[in-house]
């Protein structure tokens, strides 16, 4: 099978693709695809748990470190201990930050406005149907299991 063939082998080039826009964008604003992600996954008014925001990135526990450093270094957010749970440390956005969550909501609904103009609606239905498949081939983790390969 020739990797064109392969369903993978179009996920990877389009995601590639998609990563690479949105980073060319982010960098128009000193930043990076992964702070713009970061950044819209933690609440402008509340703060979020430092550790519901890895999981959602899949972000492994010191990538997630090194991010939020980054982020701080950037003085897009700060840390505070949660006054509930002294363990847990909540992730707030700074008034930078919440300017730059703005930017990076613009540029992920631009992006998404184009798409829904060039692909009729019945197409993008069947998409979402087929990824969704095959992340619920995926999830149940049995492609492999007694197959020798």
């Amino acid at each position: 099978m020739k990797r064109e063939e392969t369903i993978d082998y179009h996920i990877k080039t389009a995601w590639h693709a998609i990563a690479r826009m949105y980073n060319q964008q982010a960098l128009k604003y000193d930043g990076t695809m992964s702070i713009g992600y970061a950044l819209l996954n933690i609440s402008s008014e509340e703060g979020t748990p430092a550790m519901k925001i890895g999981p959602p990135m899949g972000l492994e526990p010191r990538s997630l470190t090194r991010l939020l450093k980054s982020m701080e270094e950037k003085r897009l957010i700060y840390r505070q201990v949660d006054k509930n749970d002294k363990r847990s440390v909540k992730v707030l956005l700074t008034n930078e930050g919440k300017k730059m969550k703005e930017k990076a909501r613009e540029t992920v609904l631009r992006f998404n406005e184009v798409l829904r103009e060039e692909i009729p609606a019945e197409k993008l239905t069947i998409f979402f149907e087929v990824v969704q498949n095959i992340n619920q081939v995926v999830e149940k983790n049995e492609i492999y299991e007694n197959k020798l390969i």
